[in-house]
């Protein structure tokens, strides 16, 4: 874009609402001319974040087997030379380089009320012949969702103009408040991949068809004479990452050979011009599906909060699949424009940044925003500290804000080594900026939060970590239910991502630099237990007492475990 071109796009925008007038640094061009008779936009893990966010993305997102040095696992320098990226703004979006500098240089990114403006936009530049997707993870994940069980974002999602969606977290709140949920939502809930049990069934519980489907699997919309099948795949472990208390109702899984099934009946029935799957597998899983599937046009991903700046093409004996993820926190929108054919289409695919300091923000969504946010914003908005370094999650391994939550756990329990889930959700605190509680909440807005402190053997240790390993590691990506390595402290260790299970993990040392001991007791804490109540504080209690004493958190480093065998791999970036 040269400057003559800024500055009309600029005044046209400005002319629009859409931008905000000023010259800033925006070098986004949201106003996409018309392509083709469909517009799909496609937003996912946004983890109830309502307001613009700052998000790292990560150094460490290490590929393995098949997928090793292929997107979505590279990273830094090596992503910018894999897509040719120059800009400094993309630059910033998609990567972890120098990510202190450029935030304060380009602001924050999403927050619904920027969306609210920017999807309306896109939406007038087609005349409304568009569908906006949205693929879970939207109901939880800040304080604010938690002390309202989602309504909020219910609310805001129905705002957005979300058609149809697919989820995860969503399923956290318990079964009561998800049906409640979905009856205020104004879209299509799709999931071909859950069904009731046997017992819920003969308890009375309705299945929405023959196949006991706990919601409809999928829905057809019709847009500018074009018939658009949206098949959902939720999150296939649900009960195995998250608690199976909270849907004893419920069983999940891939659920690929049904997923086919399902496809040839709706070509037979239903004559679509597309067949989506708006999905919640993570990237790898849905490149492995869309190859042994055939019949899927394009596939909508999340999970895995991956930034893929153009679509994976995968290709099977009978079709081609485009795979796309929309990164996650609001921070980007997916619009895929197709002119369809007869028996096939072609696409303009456009991963836009949503740079909410250049955006004119919904009056209507911020008020919105507002009524919800108000009751709370006495404790939400509580500052509890600072701290010297940037506070982040994201990545393979430890994250500085996990060394928070990790050094809280330690220091008030008073325990040898603490363990923290590798959940990728939570925005980034800059340095020396006031960290609130709802900051804390965004690292830890589940509804199993409660801490316990515990005697484990160093046996059971590896064995923990060993098993997590598998979940990140393991070749095959069917075998792998999602999340990070589990965050630690108190403990270091090498790994060998390559290697079989049981076997990646060497050299585990304590604090002081022993061997850790097979059948010596430690003193354990955590937290987000998945297979027991516990009965200890919420963890934001706790990182809120532990902050609230030292008031500055002065971390000189995180200490990644050394990573072994893995110099070539485009995923690891120090």
């Amino acid at each position: 874009m040269n400057r003559r071109e800024f500055v009309q796009f600029l005044l046209a925008g400005c002319a629009a609402g859409i931008v905000r007038p000023s010259f800033g640094n925006v070098t986004v061009n949201y106003n996409l001319k018309p392509f083709g008779n469909l517009r799909l936009m496609h937003i996912t893990d946004t983890h109830a974040q309502l307001e613009p966010t700052y998000f790292r993305e990560p150094n460490f997102n290490l590929g393995v087997g098949e997928n090793k040095n292929r997107p979505p696992h590279i990273v830094g320098e090596k992503l910018l030379n894999f897509y040719s990226i120059d800009s400094s703004l993309l630059k910033h979006a998609y990567t972890h380089l120098d990510f202190n500098k450029h935030a304060k240089q380009f602001g924050k990114f999403g927050g619904y009320a920027y969306l609210k403006t920017l999807i309306d936009s896109l939406k007038s530049q087609v005349n409304g012949n568009c569908l906006l997707l949205d693929g879970g993870d939207t109901w939880q994940g800040s304080g604010l969702s938690y002390l309202e069980n989602g309504r909020d974002m219910v609310a805001a999602s129905n705002l957005l103009g979300v058609d149809v969606m697919t989820g995860h977290w969503e399923f956290t709140y318990g079964e009561e408040i998800f049906i409640n949920n979905l009856k205020n939502f104004n879209g299509d809930f799709v999931a071909q991949n859950i069904s009731l049990t046997e017992e819920a069934i003969f308890d009375g519980l309705e299945p929405k068809d023959e196949d006991n489907h706990f919601q409809q699997p999928y829905v057809i919309k019709v847009i500018n004479g074009a018939r658009v099948a949206i098949i959902g795949q939720a999150f296939p472990y649900t009960p195995i990452a998250n608690p199976k208390r909270l849907i004893p109702n419920l069983t999940f899984g891939i659920r690929d050979a049904e997923l086919q099934v399902l496809i040839n009946n709706i070509k037979k029935k239903e004559k679509p011009s597309v067949i989506i799957l708006l999905s919640h597998n993570g990237v790898d899983v849905d490149k492995k599906m869309a190859s042994k599937v055939s019949g899927l046009d394009i596939i909508f991903g999340g999970h895995t909060h991956d930034v893929l700046p153009e679509p994976i093409i995968v290709k099977n004996n009978h079709n081609s699949t485009l795979v796309i993820n929309s990164g996650c926190n609001g921070k980007f929108v997916s619009v895929l424009d197709l002119d369809i054919q007869t028996t096939s289409f072609s696409y303009r695919y456009k991963l836009l940044p949503v740079l909410s300091n250049q955006i004119n923000p919904s009056v209507e969504m911020n008020n919105l925003i507002m009524k919800y946010t108000k009751p709370h914003s006495h404790h939400l908005n509580e500052v509890i500290g600072k701290a010297n370094t940037d506070l982040y999650r994201r990545g393979n391994f430890n994250g500085s804000f996990d060394k928070l939550i990790c050094d809280s756990m330690t220091n008030i329990l008073d325990a040898e080594i603490s363990l923290s889930p590798g959940f990728r959700w939570g925005p980034t605190v800059l340095a020396n900026e006031e960290i609130k509680m709802s900051d804390i909440y965004n690292h830890t807005a589940i509804t199993y939060p409660n801490v316990y402190r515990r005697e484990l053997t160093g046996e059971s240790i590896k064995n923990i970590l060993e098993d997590v390993a598998d979940n990140i590691f393991n070749p095959d990506p069917y075998l792998q239910q999602g999340g990070d390595m589990v965050r630690t402290t108190g403990i270091s260790y090498k790994i060998t991502p390559r290697n079989k299970i049981n076997k990646r993990l060497s050299d585990i040392r304590t604090k002081d630099g022993k061997q850790l001991i097979n059948n010596k007791k430690y003193t354990v804490c955590g937290w987000a237990s998945v297979n027991s109540e516990e009965i200890g504080k919420p963890i934001w209690d706790i990182t809120r007492e532990y902050l609230s004493d030292i008031k500055y958190y002065d971390l000189a480093e995180v200490k990644q475990p050394q990573v072994l065998l893995e110099d070539d791999n485009f995923g690891l970036e120090t």
